[in-house]
């Protein structure tokens, strides 16, 4: 699945998620997401960092700049505190969804 295939506002979701274990730099987001999904959804970069970028101006991330695990200096990002927040309204409503649509798709014909 292509990340320009990700439904409405689940990037963001991803990421918030991503980051809540601590700090992770853009390349370290994009692996978890692959790795979480088993493959199914590699994020190209081009909608990544602009996703990093625009949460990080939402005030739902904060920078911080520290080494790779290749030795080269990265830019980190973690939660602030409005983004644990957003992290905790988001993943409620993604689960309310998730059920609404489950049971539509169970639904018996009329």
């Amino acid at each position: 699945m292509a990340g320009s295939d990700i439904y409405t506002g689940s990037l963001d979701l991803l990421i918030l998620k991503a980051v809540s274990w601590g700090p992770q730099h853009g390349y370290g987001v994009g692996r978890w997401i692959r790795e979480t999904t088993r493959d199914t959804l590699v994020v190209q970069e081009g909608a990544l960092y602009p996703a990093l970028h625009r949460l990080e101006r939402k005030g739902y991330l904060e920078e911080l700049w520290g080494t790779s695990e290749t030795g080269r200096e990265a830019k980190f990002y973690r939660l602030s505190p409005t983004g644990r927040k957003r992290l905790r309204e988001e993943t409620l409503r993604w689960r309310r969804y998730a059920r609404m649509m489950q049971l539509a798709l169970a639904a018996p014909r009329p």
